[in-house]
């Protein structure tokens, strides 16, 4: 059985964080997190760039610039949505974890998801740095690792697609 994992080492990668400044206190400590864990695995100085938007809502949009813009190997999305007493919370939450994705899917580029969804500024405060941790630098790791697992799979002559010809006798 073969395979492939993806190393935590971000010598030579281009990463960028895009970070919503709504409840910007909790995301300027998502976006330190990032940043230290990065630079901590190789990650340079200059090829890591952190792009500020107004909220989570955005966040996608600008995602999917960076990732076409073809100048960064993954995009670290880092927000905070705490619930209110409104549906505000399950729209904005809700789309901005979709939109995302879709960025990952439709550029091929590693996107990680570091967006808060907690009920309270508590909760998002122990995610940011606190007691649970930091939840920006468990999705700067993702990014990295993915990206290392992608470039594995390329490297190895993509042995799904190989396996997919080989079953519709292509192969």
């Amino acid at each position: 059985m073969k395979e492939i994992t993806g190393a935590l080492d971000g010598r030579g990668l281009r990463i960028a964080i895009v970070a919503a400044r709504f409840n910007e206190r909790v995301v300027r400590a998502l976006v330190d997190g990032a940043a230290d864990v990065l630079r901590r695995i190789g990650v340079a100085d200059d090829d890591l760039t952190v792009v500020w938007v107004p909220g989570a809502f955005e966040l996608p949009l600008v995602a999917q610039q960076v990732a076409r813009g073809g100048s960064v190997d993954g995009v670290v999305c880092l927000g905070a949505v705490v619930r209110g007493e409104t549906a505000h919370f399950e729209h904005v939450a809700g789309q901005a974890a979709a939109g995302i994705a879709r960025v990952a899917l439709d550029t091929g580029v590693p996107v990680g998801f570091g967006v808060l969804t907690t009920e309270d500024a508590a909760q998002a405060e122990a995610r940011a740095g606190g007691k649970a941790g930091n939840k920006g630098a468990e999705a700067a790791l993702a990014v990295v690792e993915t990206v290392r697992v992608t470039q594995a799979i390329r490297a190895d002559g993509a042995p799904h697609a190989r396996m997919v010809a080989g079953l519709h006798g292509e192969g």
